[in-house]
């Protein structure tokens, strides 16, 4: 055989591999339709929930609460990368290790986690949010590690959420996805947020005192819009008043709009409106701390007041919505007795689905490839007739908005939080999954990982877990 005809050869078979390489790895693959009903993965996950809640004590005699709280300020410093907007980062920074040019310039407000301890005597729920993007999975996990060298705490016990800011730490991850979610990996980063969050929960902790509770909450539509459609909101701004002998007061805070007043172009630290929202509470109540949840902040986007600085916005909206939360707190139903239970399990996923068409998706390998921890974490937690929902995603808040109007017509209120020790995309409701434009849209398409049949899913899962934690069943169909 002659020379030119070998090299052809050669050259076709290696075309041939890396074409078959990059199917493999990048795609693109059929989607699949199949439900997730009778899957082993979902078998598992229920079988996980049922485990894990037979570790509470559920009693028709709930013992007198406890709670204590703590707060750990954020140890951030100039030149730290931000987390939130892709636009941000430069993938040359990440491919050839240049300067980053979309550092954290300045800290305009400090950031910090708050955490808030409840007990019934038997179990115990440690409730943290961070003025933060998300809480990823290994900053979670170094967490559980930390807090359990020093308390008896495990992961069943700890409940995780995060406002969502778009200005808080990044670098708190390797590989590509972290990169455009975060910026260039600082090693500092998840030291720093380790230690912030272990400091917060293990105050918490060990300042468990008798307290009573209350809790209620009230819409306030004029600061969030559906920004994906024409379409419903969960406008709730729901509250939990945690009191101690003296006075003293714990807030935690959950509402869904999105903390984006501050652009891209902003580059200082700052916890946007939830901050602005916290720090005006605590500065009108003395002996006050107040923590913020985000809410099914998918779809959800803010409408802040009209000022002259986009920071100046988003101040206005938080000092506003201050002023709503403590001309509601009156009359408040007090609590003394009552029941503590929780529930955190890793969930199984299905395969990995970010689609190219409606019948085209890329493989669910490429995560792998890319450095992007698709994994679950979903937790539910009781503090008597308050059930709160963690979702490991940006919920939609369509979806929850359902949920809590099921939960209000069976007797108890419910609470949703997204970004829960875990990364997962968007999860839409499935009556838009198939829609001609759902594939171009960013929610319904690029971030939408999990296929279809996800609000099914997850409804599934908060069902049986908030049902496992004593939670009546609906009277309406969620």
């Amino acid at each position: 055989m002659r020379l030119w005809k070998k090299i052809a050869i050669g050259m076709g078979v290696s075309a041939l591999a890396l074409a078959g390489l990059f199917v493999v790895f990048v795609g693109p693959w059929p989607v699949y339709t199949s439900g997730f009903e009778g899957t082993g993965y979902y078998t598992r996950n229920l079988a996980a929930i049922e485990t894990n809640a037979r570790l509470n004590h559920l009693t028709d005699t709930p013992g007198p609460l406890k709670a204590g709280w703590g707060v750990a300020r954020m140890d951030l410093e100039p030149g730290m990368p931000l987390a939130g907007y892709g636009a941000r980062h430069n993938i040359k920074e990440y491919l050839f290790g240049e300067k980053p040019k979309k550092t954290a310039t300045g800290i305009h407000d400090d950031l910090h986690v708050k955490a808030i301890a409840l007990s019934d005597g038997e179990d115990v729920v440690v409730i943290a949010g961070a003025d933060m993007l998300i809480v990823p999975p290994n900053i979670a996990e170094a967490v559980r590690k930390e807090v359990a060298r020093k308390t008896p705490l495990t992961a069943n016990n700890l409940y995780f959420g995060a406002s969502h800011t778009h200005d808080g730490p990044g670098g708190f991850g390797e590989g590509l996805a972290a990169f455009f979610v975060g910026g260039l990996y600082n090693p500092k980063a998840p030291a720093m947020l380790t230690a912030a969050f272990t400091d917060a929960i293990v105050e918490a902790y060990n300042r468990l005192e008798t307290a009573r509770m209350a809790h209620g909450h009230f819409d306030a539509p004029q600061y969030i819009r559906n920004r994906a459609r024409k379409g419903p909101v969960d406008s709730r701004l729901s509250y939990l008043v945690v009191e101690k002998a003296g006075g003293r007061r714990c807030i935690l805070l959950n509402y869904s709009a999105h903390p984006t007043v501050v652009g891209s172009r902003f580059v200082e630290f700052t916890a946007e409106y939830p901050g602005f929202l916290q720090s005006a509470i605590e500065k009108a109540m003395p002996d006050t701390t107040v923590a913020y949840l985000g809410g099914a902040l998918g779809s959800s986007g803010p409408v802040a007041p009209d000022r002259p600085t986009d920071i100046e916005r988003a101040q206005a909206m938080g000092e506003e919505l201050a002023g709503l939360v403590m001309a509601n707190l009156h009359d408040l139903k007090w609590q003394t007795n009552v029941d503590v239970a929780s529930i955190g399990i890793p969930i199984e996923l299905p395969s990995f689905q970010m689609r190219l068409s409606h019948s085209l998706r890329v493989s669910p390998l490429l995560p792998k490839v890319l450095g992007l921890p698709i994994e679950g974490w979903m937790h539910a937690a009781r503090v008597g007739d308050l059930f709160l929902v963690g979702i490991p995603a940006d919920f939609s808040g369509e979806i929850s908005a359902q949920w809590k109007r099921a939960a209000d017509d069976a007797g108890y209120s419910l609470w949703t939080s997204s970004f829960c020790a875990a990364y997962i995309g968007y999860i839409s409701p499935d009556k838009y999954y198939n829609e001609p434009k759902a594939t171009s849209d960013y929610e319904t398409g690029f971030m939408s990982w999990m296929g279809p049949h996800q609000e099914a899913f997850f409804t599934a899962l908060m069902k049986r877990m908030t049902e496992a934690l004593g939670a009546p069943p609906p009277k309406q169909a969620f």
